[in-house]
Formats: structure tokens, sequence, C-alpha cells
């Protein structure tokens, strides 16, 4: 499958892009069982909501070890990290070559998966999980340029009450003075000159197998989960292969797949 020439043009415009019905649903499904199982163990490497809010720049930027040392008898599982190795599901998933044509369009290069970043099966737990401000995911990547694109896929429905992904169109082309990020580098909701963006933010559903495409500068944000049921959604990110990840960064300390041409 490849991109519309209006698909292209929305994407490198508004900075991301929904297609829908693209993964098969069993197989989203088998991956949800997993994840799930994974879930239920909390097997390592994983991160959790304990402190998240409280965690630093440094700290997102630098730190390479994902455990989560767990502290607490039940803490609520943020995400499961580094999946790719976990099961041949996810590995398959992120491998896949019905997408990759299409990411080579966006990235406008061959396709590299990294797996220091994203490589995660993303959850918002009932009643626990928290608000995800606004933010760009490039904030602590360490790359010789911006080049870097999300795939998002939607393993069950997806909208405004569990956490749906939120966007703000355009927002990965614009510059930006300091002062508009608080010291975590989050985009500040109390500032006054940020408020005709966040004005234009984007919702949407997602319906199982929904994939959405969306760039590392990208504004985005996610309510927390008021349901009784928990989201739970597979990421990974992707870079062209002439973009570089800078070395003694964490973005380097950790291999990344090189895929064919499609």
């Amino acid at each position: 499958m490849q991109l519309t020439t209006e698909q292209l043009d929305s994407f490198n415009t508004n900075g991301f892009l929904i297609i829908r019905d693209f993964a098969d649903r069993a197989k989203c499904e088998a991956i949800l069982d997993v994840a799930k199982a994974h879930l239920k163990h909390k097997i390592e490497p994983i991160e959790t909501e304990i402190g998240y809010g409280d965690k630093s720049k440094d700290y997102r930027r630098d730190v390479v070890d994902y455990s989560s040392k767990l502290e607490e008898r039940s803490p609520t599982v943020r995400r499961l990290r580094q999946v790719y190795y976990r099961d041949i599901l996810f590995k398959e998933w992120m491998e896949d070559r019905e997408i990759r044509p299409i990411l080579e369009q966006v990235l406008d290069d061959q396709v590299v998966i990294t797996m220091a970043h994203h490589n995660s099966i993303m959850t918002k737990m009932p009643n626990t999980s928290t608000e995800t401000g606004w933010h760009q995911d490039r904030r602590y990547w360490h790359f010789s340029d911006d080049n870097l694109v999300s795939v998002w896929l939607a393993l069950d429905d997806e909208y405004s009450e569990n956490g749906v992904l939120e966007f703000i169109p355009k927002s990965h082309k614009m510059s930006y003075e300091p002062e508009q990020f608080d010291e975590k580098e989050y985009f500040r909701t109390d500032y006054s000159k940020n408020m005709s963006l966040i004005e234009t933010e984007v919702s949407t559903t997602l319906q199982r197998g929904d994939i959405v495409l969306f760039h590392s500068l990208l504004l985005h944000r996610a309510n927390a989960n008021r349901t009784d049921k928990p989201k739970i959604a597979f990421v990974y990110t992707v870079k062209g292969a002439s973009t570089k990840a800078i070395e003694g960064t964490r973005s380097s300390e950790y291999p990344e797949i090189c895929l064919e041409n499609s």
C-alpha cells in the first residue's frame, strides 16, 4: 500500500495522518492478548505511573535502564518497554511489509526502527492512569535531524474519555520560545501565547486496526482514562537511514533495525 498524493500532503502539512482499518483485526486481537499477559505479570522492562509526572527532563533524556524497580505491591503499568524482543507478534508488526512503502514515503528515506524510543505497549488504566500533557516526543531524543515518525496502532476503541491521542495540527513546523514550555518541556497551558494554538487541537476516535502516523515534533496529548476498561495501544518509532543517533546519548544506546526497501 502507498499513500495517495492527498494523504502524503496531509501528513506533511498537519504532521499526522490516520489510516483507518489498516491492520488485520485478528492480528490486533492476538497482539492485545499477549500484551495483557505481560501487563498482568508486570514483565520488565516496564514504566509505571509511580512518579511519572515528577520525572525530570534529564531523566527522560539520559536514563538508559528501563526497568521500573518496583517498590509498591500493585503499581499501575503505564507502558511495556522494549517490546520488539518480547514476542514474535510484536516483532512482526514492527517489521510489517504492508506499511513499509508508506513509511518510506513519509520519511523519504530507507526505514530504520529505533529501539531507544517508544517501542512500547502504551496503556491508560481506568481510575489510576494520569493525563499526558502537551509535548513533543523529540524533546528528549538526540538525533542529527528531526526525520522521525511514530506509528500508533489502536488495539481496541480509543476516544476522548479513555485517552485517545489529540494533536495540534502543523505544530511540527512551528518555532517556539523557551518560555512556552515548562521545566520538564511540556507545552504550557497557563501561558497566554499558547492559548490560540491549543484551541486548534484535533481529537478523533480510533477503532481496532486503525493506525496513526505522527511526526516527532508534533505537539500531542491524551486524557486520563475515565472509563472502567483499560485502553491499550502499540507504538513504535522509525527514522530515515540518513538520520543518525548522536553518540553518547540514550538514543544511541540501543540497536537499530534497518528494514529492506519495499
